[in-house]
């Protein structure tokens, strides 16, 4: 008898976290997003609370973010198509440069592939999300509202899931924990923040030196930001087509400019001095396992799996660690 009902409670409880679950999932990226801002956010909000305290800094930061995002919002609904364009444009231009290229055998092909499956997945994505502007709201009143309770209940947040760790094996849950911490440090540190402030350098570059419109100067942050996370092209592919279209319509000398512009402020200088500074000797990352993650990620979960993914591999990577370590302490052992 107790077993029975053991069993239906457990019926029980597995339906009401079904229905949790589907309560949450349409708003998982937003909250996700909120959690990843408010991680980035925190240091700035311990040191505006030390001079104007936590309470204004609270408000001060929601305020910035709305700001923000109403600009973005605006921006996105008056350029999206222009920037689309742009998009496939410098697509189609990269792509009849690549094909000049000696490259490796098969690599062409393989890049060629990757191209076909990667463009209807971004016309996919952007169709079914960017362009569902009532959708697209709901999310950015859910973003705003996660990001303010999150960052209010920061530190409360942070004590229940350290009570949530299993007494066994508590010290490997504290490693993962940590090695999560590390990663999601480096991300944001030197892969995202980094490379976004190399797309808005770029954007800014293609509008001073004249190289196409504001869409198209935009067009050209995307990418910047896109290759700034590919290890064998980087940021300096975008500014080199720039260079190159401007030689063909005869004006050398901005082209030069544009060159110098793109070298010290987007790469790759930016990568040999500022990047290593930036990133914590202990968080570095395996440019492979961060790459692999992030485009495994965003094909297995979208835009959230950029983050996700290299932290999961990263948590793969300390398990297997563990692992070893714990074999070798049994073969001490035995011996």
């Amino acid at each position: 008898m107790r077993r029975g009902n053991f069993l239906v409670w457990v019926v029980v409880i597995l339906f009401i976290f079904y229905l949790a679950w589907r309560v949450i999932e349409p708003l998982i990226s937003p909250i996700f997003f909120a959690a990843v801002l408010v991680y980035a956010v925190n240091p700035i909000h311990k040191r505006l609370s030390s001079k104007i305290g936590e309470e204004k800094s609270f408000i001060l930061l929601t305020i910035l973010l709305v700001l923000i995002v109403v600009m973005i919002t605006v921006e996105l609904i008056l350029l999206f198509k222009k920037v689309m364009e742009s998009v496939y444009t410098y697509v189609d231009l990269f792509l009849k440069w690549f094909e000049t290229l000696t490259l490796p055998f098969g690599m062409e092909e393989a890049i060629q592939k990757a191209y076909s499956q990667i463009m209807p997945k971004l016309s996919e994505y952007t169709i079914n999300y960017t362009l569902s502007i009532p959708k697209y709201l709901i999310q950015t009143v859910i973003f705003l509202a996660v990001f303010y309770y999150f960052l209010t209940h920061a530190e409360s947040i942070k004590m229940e899931i350290y009570s949530l760790l299993p007494r066994d094996n508590r010290e490997l849950a504290e490693k993962l924990l940590r090695r999560a911490d590390l990663t999601l440090q480096a991300l944001i540190r030197s892969w995202l923040l980094l490379n976004i402030a190399k797309g808005i350098v770029m954007t800014a570059g293609f509008l001073i030196f004249g190289v196409t419109d504001l869409a198209g100067s935009i067009g050209a942050g995307l990418f910047t930001i896109l290759f700034s996370f590919i290890p064998l092209f980087e940021g300096w592919m975008v500014w080199l087509i720039g260079a190159i279209y401007l030689i063909k319509n005869g004006n050398p000398t901005t082209a030069l400019l544009l060159s110098i512009y793109g070298f010290t402020l987007v790469s790759p200088l930016p990568d040999f001095t500022i990047r290593p500074k930036i990133v914590a000797k202990e968080a570095k990352l395996d440019s492979m396992m961060v790459l692999i993650g992030m485009i495994g990620g965003t094909m297995a979960f979208g835009l959230k799996g950029l983050i996700a993914g290299p932290i999961v591999l990263n948590l793969v990577s300390a398990l297997i660690k563990e692992w070893k370590r714990h074999e070798r302490a049994k073969a001490v052992i035995i011996e």
